[in-house]
């Protein structure tokens, strides 16, 4: 499901763009709490792996079918006596709340990896024997290059598209 940049200021981009898409969307919290941290989002961090960060992990579906998995890291050290380890979603958004806590966007790094999937990811996704997952790890930095947040998204390859769009006149062919 690609997203318009004119949504991206939503409570959701999810249930924004499903919504414009005339998709029947959902969205629940899995899981709010400390864990320790894996190598690879332990590096976009910039803390040791095995270190316990906050996650806050929820499941979106579209017409009742699970079509991903998204898991926000920050590091416990700057947000761990946070409203973000609170349970419910963070409102108006998790973007406003790192606004209110002092940190300002700087710039993002994203990476797209095309995998099986692990037994958890299978399971609540639903898939069937043999399908794949693409994996989409976003690391966000502040103005003073802090990491601040860290999004994996696990989608089910068969039920997404991923459109890329380029501005003009900022690259080549």
């Amino acid at each position: 499901m690609p997203t318009e940049p004119a949504i991206r200021g939503s409570k959701s981009l999810f249930l924004a763009e499903a919504e414009r898409q005339g998709l029947k969307a959902d969205r629940r919290m899995l899981y709010v709490g400390l864990e320790p941290v894996s190598d690879h989002v332990a590096a976009c961090l910039r803390v040791d792996s095995g270190t316990d960060i906050v996650a806050r992990r929820k499941m979106m579906t579209a017409n009742d079918v699970p079509v991903r998995i998204a898991t926000s890291y920050f590091r416990a050290d700057l947000f761990g006596d946070t409203r973000l380890t609170e349970p419910e979603f963070v409102k108006p958004s998790l973007q406003s709340a790192l606004i209110a806590l002092g940190y300002s966007f700087g710039h993002a790094e994203e990476n797209l990896t095309a995998r099986s999937p692990t037994t958890f990811e299978r399971e609540t996704l639903e898939l069937e024997p043999g399908e794949w997952i693409v994996q989409v790890l976003r690391a966000s930095y502040s103005t003073e290059d802090t990491p601040i947040h860290v999004l994996e998204t696990i989608c089910a390859a068969n039920r997404h598209i991923f459109s890329i769009g380029q501005v003009s006149g900022y690259d080549e062919f």
